[in-house]
């Protein structure tokens, strides 16, 4: 074999030699891994806010301290402009101003309520302090409480045993009546209370002609002789509005 064939071929088994040996040290795109050299993996976080949010979604009543003033908000599951829907009474400004531009709702990673405006600005922001109860605070109107219809205090007929008047807003009164709490007599049901309309009451409710009252899942009926019946929903202590709501609303107010 010449010099010059003996170069040419050692060169070449020399190549063979270092492919063959890059090949055997490439790493492992997946190398196996003992349990003591494993990389640890965090499990999967709960997603606490998303939870909450669930546990929020029906019918809550929303108060002052002293539950002398109360209205209704209804959490919903779609969304809308700055978070979730909700529905929320009329009266609720009259009573509580702060809510005047509140829109939606939304939890935050801490669980608080934040009531807020068409931008997600918070309004009013609630922390939970049982379950089915929040609060909150504001300096201009003092402590809200936030609670699910089944955490509300119940009224009971002997709350609203007394002297009241219907009108289509406050302090114009239609019709006067007394609500007893002895049973309405022959004819009605066990749990009709008996109920007095006293003279001057307007054409509307003469119609109407309401005998007997009664409470029924928290509401206040007042009941016809002829089977009809008005329903009212609790706005304060003091003030019942007819439900379902309508553009020209009848209230029930204490004398």
């Amino acid at each position: 074999m010449t010099a010059g064939k003996f170069v040419i071929v050692a060169a070449f088994a020399t190549g063979l030699c270092g492919t063959a040996f890059a090949q055997g040290t490439q790493p492992n795109d997946n190398p196996p891994q003992s349990p003591e050299n494993a990389t640890p993996q965090n499990p999967p976080v709960p997603n606490g806010a998303e939870d909450a949010a669930s546990a929020v979604i029906g019918s809550w009543e929303f108060s002052n301290a002293d539950r002398d003033k109360v209205c209704h908000i209804t959490f919903r599951a779609e969304a809308a402009s700055g978070g979730r829907r909700l529905d929320i009474d009329k009266n609720c400004p009259n009573l509580f101003p702060s809510t005047k531009n509140v829109v939606a709702w939304a939890v935050d990673n801490y669980g608080d309520l934040r009531l807020v405006d068409a931008q997600g600005t918070a309004l009013i922001e609630l922390s939970q302090v049982e379950g089915g109860m929040y609060d909150g605070f504001s300096p201009q109107e003092g402590r809200y409480i936030l609670q699910t219809a089944a955490a509300a205090p119940v009224r009971t007929a002997n709350d609203l045993v007394g002297d009241w008047s219907i009108g289509r807003s406050p302090g114009k009164p239609i019709c006067t009546l007394t609500l007893a709490n002895n049973p309405a007599g022959a004819g009605a049901a066990a749990d009709v209370l008996s109920l007095k309309v006293k003279p001057g009451c307007d054409p509307t409710i003469m119609r109407f002609n309401p005998t007997g009252w009664r409470m029924q899942e928290g509401e206040l009926m007042l009941l016809s002789a002829r089977g009809q019946s008005w329903q009212f929903e609790e706005n304060d202590a003091n003030t019942w509005q007819r439900v379902p709501e309508s553009a020209d609303p009848i209230l029930l107010m204490r004398q």
